[in-house]
């Protein structure tokens, strides 16, 4: 029977060791000293540390996807589903500050494949997102004189450098931080022209 745990000390001592010394300064003996595992049991759950790296990037990104389809699948007007959808990203980018961190300093030693899924996967998030967006511009809510590509690299700007200066103990709490910068985004998207 498999130890559930294994996975999950090891990633946490990766992200902990990468987070302090770099993803090429960190040796898969120092992750599993760290974690408490043998070569053989990290081996069982990771194939290489090319493999725990998506492995850490993979879990934020899966769980960011079953967010947003699940908060698409409530429905609600368009301003009501974009509002929920930038909350959840901000605050799962949050709660996962460490491990986003260390995969956008690491995200050019994945090997080309592990790359390009990644890439594919943010891509495909970032096309739902952008249909919201088209969609509020359809309905004469948003602005048309940016393009939306212009529109969501603005908005995930935003959420990628949260590491650079969020911090848990400083005076906002996550939900207050996340709320804030999707009120600007929101803000910034609206017509000025439409009623609100």
């Amino acid at each position: 029977m498999k130890d559930s745990h294994v996975a999950d000390d090891v990633t946490r001592a990766a992200v902990e060791l990468f987070a302090r010394q770099g993803y090429a300064n960190t040796s898969v003996q120092q992750i599993v000293e760290a974690a408490g595992v043998t070569k053989g049991a990290m081996y069982h759950y990771f194939e290489s540390k090319d493999d725990l790296l998506f492995g850490i990037y993979e879990r934020l990104l899966t769980l960011q996807k079953a967010h947003l389809d699940d908060i698409i699948g409530r429905g609600g007007t368009v301003d009501e589903v974009l509002r929920a959808v930038c909350v959840d990203v901000l605050e799962t980018s949050i709660d996962s500050m460490e491990e986003g961190a260390v995969f956008f300093r690491s995200l050019n030693m994945l090997s080309a494949p592990r790359h390009q899924e990644v890439t594919r996967r943010r891509r495909a998030y970032h096309d739902e997102f952008a249909e919201l967006v088209s969609r509020g511009q359809a309905e004469g809510l948003y602005r048309t004189d940016i393009p939306v590509a212009m529109l969501v690299a603005h908005f995930f700007s935003d959420v990628h450098y949260l590491s650079h200066w969020y911090s848990p103990e400083g005076p906002e709490d996550k939900t207050l931080v996340a709320e804030q910068l999707t009120d600007l985004f929101l803000t910034s998207l609206r017509r000025t022209d439409a009623a609100t």
